[in-house]
């Protein structure tokens, strides 16, 4: 049974990625529901939760039985398999979860996967876009998570951006973030005037809700 003072999450998928996130929300106190084929896989889990389970198939009925529509969230871990993958969201989406995130490893798998209705991750692209990014910048600030939702994190400015006062582009109200710094060179300005305009090889260092940022990150990829 859910739980009304707890979000539940459920992970189905126990690959790297499905097995790392179902550890790290089990070890932060969070109920989790994992589900995989693999019978291995699912009794490491069982080290961290007493909701993993054994599926051969990832059908709305098993589902069902498992409980997965008693989550609040569910992670679709099953980038590989990208028919398993389209199939198994399109069953958790139908049974009316709140929230549905379905990894993703190509921009063709993810217009399919936004399209019946799930958030779409991209964890080796976003890992390797995070890496360039310190690698680039020098800096040890990569991104802080303040919580689930929020985060301060750099992004290197883009070709939409250069040539643009920060009053022009106006990210507070586009997108609700708030620009705390910006790096040029080995110099960072905490005191960032509205009239500054945004150079080529700048860095910025915002705050703001994790799905604000990555949509900026998406609107001003070159």
């Amino acid at each position: 049974m859910k739980n009304t003072k707890h979000t539940t999450f459920g992970v189905i998928g126990l690959g790297r990625f499905g097995t790392a996130l179902a550890k790290s929300l089990a070890e932060a106190g969070k109920e989790v529901i994992v589900v995989d084929c693999n019978e291995s896989k699912v009794r490491e889990l069982r080290h961290y939760t007493e909701h993993a389970f054994v599926a051969e198939d990832l059908t709305k009925e098993t589902l069902e039985d498992i409980g997965i529509q008693n989550c609040d969230t569910v992670i679709i871990c099953i980038g590989e398999k990208i028919d398993t993958s389209i199939l198994t969201t399109l069953n958790v989406v139908s049974l009316g979860i709140p929230q549905v995130i379905a990894k993703a490893i190509s921009r063709d798998q993810g217009a399919v996967l936004e399209k019946i209705g799930a958030e779409v991750v991209y964890p080796e692209r976003d890992m390797a876009l995070r890496l360039g990014k310190r690698l680039v910048s020098n800096n040890f600030l990569d991104y802080i998570s303040l919580d689930n939702e929020v985060e301060i994190q750099q992004i290197p400015v883009t070709s939409k951006m250069i040539g643009m006062t920060v009053q022009e582009f106006n990210i507070r109200q586009r997108y609700g973030l708030n620009i705390i710094a910006i790096e040029r060179g080995h110099v960072t300005d905490i005191e960032v005037s509205p009239q500054y305009r945004f150079g080529n090889d700048d860095i910025i260092v915002v705050i703001g809700k994790v799905e604000k940022i990555k949509r900026f990150e998406s609107d001003i990829e070159d």
